[in-house]
C-alpha cells in the first residue's frame, strides 16, 4: 500500500462519497457535516494555520482530517483537530498516524496546542497513541497534545 497524504485546496473536486457513506454506516455524521460546512461556507479550513489534509491509497480517498483554530477554548493559540476519519478497512494500518503526523507538523509553531472530543473509545486509543492526553477541560474537548 503506498499511500500519500495531500491538502485538499478544494474539498468541492475531491471526491468524499465513500468517506462519508462508510462513516454513516458506523453513526458518524460529522464527515457529511464536514462537506455541508464547507459547501455553505461555514468552515472552509482557510484561517491562519488551518488546513484540511486528505489520504489516497491511488486514486481512492481513504482519510481526511483536518486543523482548525480552536474557537471553543480560553486559549487563542490553541488548534483544534476537526473531522477526522479514516475508512475501516485502512485503520490500524498507520493511515491515521500518517495523517496525524502532517496535520501535527502544520500546526508546530503555529499553535501551542491540538485538542479534539471522541465519544468512541477505539479513538481515544488512537488519540492517546500519537502523544494526546485524556482532558475534560470543556464539555468540547476530551484529548489535548501540548506543541510547547
Amino acid at each position: 500500500m503506498a499511500i500519500e497524504v495531500k491538502k485538499i485546496s478544494d474539498l468541492k473536486e475531491v471526491d468524499v462519497s465513500k468517506l462519508i457513506q462508510e462513516s454513516e454506516k458506523e453513526g458518524y455524521r460529522f464527515v457529511s457535516r464536514l462537506v455541508s460546512e464547507y459547501k455553505d461556507g461555514t468552515n472552509r479550513f482557510s484561517e491562519q494555520g488551518e488546513a484540511l489534509y486528505g489520504v489516497w491509497d491511488g486514486t481512492d480517498l481513504i482519510a481526511i482530517g483536518g486543523l482548525n483554530r480552536n474557537t471553543t477554548g480560553t486559549d487563542d493559540n490553541s488548534a483544534r483537530l476537526h473531522r477526522f476519519y479514516t475508512l475501516p478497512d485502512y485503520r490500524r494500518k498507520g493511515v491515521g498516524s500518517e495523517l496525524f503526523k502532517v496535520i501535527y507538523d502544520n500546526a508546530k509553531g503555529q499553535f501551542n496546542e491540538i485538542t479534539t472530543k471522541t465519544e468512541s473509545s477505539k479513538a481515544d486509543a488512537f488519540y492517546r497513541a500519537n502523544g494526546f492526553a485524556f482532558d475534560e477541560r470543556s464539555p468540547d474537548t476530551t484529548h489535548v497534545l501540548s506543541l510547547e
